[in-house]
C-alpha cells in the first residue's frame, strides 16, 4: 500500500478522536445529567461506605472498538461513586474535608476543553498571568509583602516539598553540611514535611521535635533552649517549621513567638498553613493567625478552606526571586518560549513543567461568587466547632481535647466501666457502620480520640446535629451491651 494510502487509512480512525456536533452534544447531556442525578442525591445517600468487599483491582476491559457512554456512566456510579468516603457529601466530617464548589467543575471543563499550557507566558499569555496574579492575592492574603509571589500546586505535599528545596537552596545547604544542619519542628507537623525532607535530600538533617504545651502548641521556651544548645555545639540551626491549623487537632503554634526566635537565630521560617491559612479571610483572621506575615514560605490548600476540589494547594514565599533560583532551568528545544531576558513564568516556580491549567479552577468561582460567601462558610465552621464542643461538654461521660480555634475539634467517651480506648474504636465502629456522617480518629498522648473536622461548604448545623444524635445513641447502646 502506498504510503498516500496508509495515512489516509489512519486519518479516518484518527478522526473519530474528534467526534462530530451532535456527539459532542449527547455526552454533554448523559454527562450532565449524571452529574446533576449526583448532586441531587446527596442528602439520601451515606457520607461513608465501608470499601471493604469492594474490589481492589478495576477490570479495564479495553478493546479496540470503544463502548456507549451510558453504560460506562453506570459503572462509574456502582464502582467509584459508590463505596468508600463520599467527599462530596455534607456529613463527610472526618480528616480535613476537600471542596469541590460546582463552579471549578466548569472552569475544569473550560480548561480542558481550551487545554492551554499555563506554564510560559509565550504560550499562553493570558493564562499564565492569571496564575501570577492569583499567586500574589494569595500571598497577600498570607500577609506577606510586596515581592512575595508563589505557584499553584497540586496540594500541600508538593508546595511543602518546593518550600523545603527553595529554603535549601537559599541557604546554599550543601550534600555535606546536611548531617550538622536542624530542623525544628513539632509531633504535630504534618507527615508530608517529613516526607518532603526526605525527597529533598534532607533525610540526614537533625530533626528537633519541639515540646508542645497542652493545646499542642509548640512552645517557644523549649524551643529557645534547643536553638541555644545547638548553637554551643556547633551545629547549624536551618529551619523552623511551625503549623497553622494542624491536622490532628487544629492548633496554631505560636507564630509571632516562632517568627522572632527565627529571625533571632537566622532560621528560614516555614508555615504550613494548608489547612488553616484561609481563616486569615474572617473578621478576625489577621489577629487569629498574627505571626504568619512574617514568614518566609507559606502554603495553603485551596482545596481545603477555598472549598476547591482536590488537586489545589500553594506555595508562597516572601521572596519570589529566591523560589525562581531554586526551581528555575533552561532547555535549548525552549528557546524561542524562553529567551533569556524573559520575566520570571509559571514553570520556574515549580517542578511542574507541564502542568494543567488550575488557575481557572479558583479564579473563576472566586469572581462568580464574590469573597462574602467564603468568608461566611469558614466563619460558620468555626461556629459549628464551638458548638459541638458546647454541646458534648454537657452530655456526662465525655472528654474534650483543646476548645477550638479553627474547625478541630478532639472528644472521646470515658465508659463507667472497661477500657476507654477499645470502647471508643467500637464507637467509631458503629459510626461508619451508619454511614450518614463520617468521621475519623487518631492518637493523641497514646490514647484513641475521635475527632470532628468541619470544612465542608455542605456542611451545616444540621450535619453536626446528626453526628450529636448518633455519638448519644451509639454510645446508649454500646454501654448495654
Amino acid at each position: 500500500m502506498a504510503i498516500d494510502d496508509q495515512i489516509r487509512a489512519a486519518e479516518q480512525l484518527a478522526r473519530q478522536l474528534e467526534p462530530p456536533a451532535a456527539q459532542r452534544e449527547l455526552w454533554w447531556q448523559q454527562v450532565g445529567g449524571h452529574a446533576e442525578a449526583f448532586l441531587q442525591s446527596l442528602s439520601e445517600v451515606p457520607a461513608f461506605r465501608s470499601p471493604q468487599g469492594a474490589p481492589r483491582s478495576f477490570a479495564l476491559e479495553l478493546e479496540e472498538q470503544g463502548s456507549d457512554l451510558a453504560p460506562l456512566l453506570q459503572r462509574l456510579a456502582a464502582e467509584v461513586d459508590a463505596p468508600g468516603i463520599n467527599p462530596a457529601s455534607g456529613g463527610h466530617m472526618g480528616y480535613i474535608p476537600g471542596g469541590g464548589i460546582y463552579p471549578s467543575a466548569l472552569a475544569d471543563y473550560l480548561a480542558d476543553i481550551t487545554n492551554r499550557f499555563a506554564g510560559v507566558h509565550f504560550a499562553s499569555p493570558g493564562a499564565a498571568a492569571m496564575e501570577q496574579s492569583l499567586g500574589r492575592w494569595l500571598a497577600e492574603l498570607a500577609g506577606l509583602p510586596a515581592g512575595s509571589g508563589g505557584d499553584l500546586t497540586s496540594g500541600g505535599s508538593l508546595a511543602n516539598l518546593g518550600a523545603v528545596v527553595t529554603a535549601r537552596e537559599a541557604s546554599q545547604l550543601g550534600a555535606r553540611q546536611v548531617p550538622d544542619c536542624c530542623i525544628y519542628l513539632t509531633a504535630q507537623v504534618h507527615h508530608c514535611v517529613n516526607r518532603a525532607l526526605h525527597v529533598a535530600g534532607l533525610g540526614e538533617a537533625r530533626l528537633r521535635i519541639i515540646p508542645m504545651d497542652q493545646c499542642y502548641r509548640m512552645e517557644g521556651a523549649a524551643l529557645e533552649k534547643q536553638l541555644q544548645a545547638d548553637a554551643a555545639a556547633g551545629l547549624k540551626p536551618f529551619m523552623l517549621v511551625a503549623s497553622a491549623g494542624t491536622t490532628d487537632t487544629g492548633a496554631i503554634d505560636p507564630l509571632p513567638a516562632l517568627a522572632e526566635l527565627a529571625e533571632r537565630y537566622g532560621l528560614w521560617f516555614h508555615v504550613d498553613a494548608a489547612y488553616g491559612g484561609f481563616f486569615r479571610l474572617c473578621e478576625d483572621g489577621s489577629q487569629l493567625l498574627a505571626g504568619m506575615e512574617r514568614a518566609d514560605s507559606v502554603v495553603m490548600d485551596p482545596h481545603k478552606g477555598l472549598f476547591l476540589p482536590y488537586g489545589s494547594g500553594a506555595l508562597l514565599v516572601r521572596d519570589l526571586g529566591q523560589l525562581a533560583a531554586a526551581h528555575r532551568y533552561d532547555a535549548a528545544y525552549m528557546q524561542d518560549a524562553l529567551p533569556a531576558d524573559r520575566p520570571l513564568d509559571p514553570a520556574d516556580l515549580s517542578t511542574e513543567l507541564s502542568r494543567p491549567f488550575r488557575g481557572l479552577r479558583l479564579w473563576l468561582p472566586l469572581r462568580l461568587f464574590g469573597l462574602a460567601p467564603f468568608r461566611a462558610a469558614l466563619e460558620e465552621k468555626r461556629l459549628l466547632a464551638r458548638y459541638f464542643y458546647e454541646q458534648l461538654s454537657q452530655l456526662p461521660g465525655w472528654e474534650l481535647g483543646p476548645r477550638p480555634e479553627l474547625s478541630v475539634v478532639t472528644y472521646r467517651y470515658v465508659p463507667a466501666q472497661g477500657d476507654a480506648d477499645a470502647f471508643n474504636q467500637r464507637l467509631m465502629q458503629a459510626i461508619h457502620a451508619d454511614g450518614r456522617v463520617f468521621v475519623t480518629s487518631t492518637q493523641l498522648d497514646g490514647r484513641f480520640t475521635l475527632r470532628l473536622a468541619l470544612l465542608h461548604f455542605r456542611t451545616h448545623k444540621a450535619q453536626v446535629d446528626l453526628l450529636l444524635e448518633c455519638l448519644k445513641t451509639f454510645v446508649e447502646e454500646l454501654e448495654n451491651e
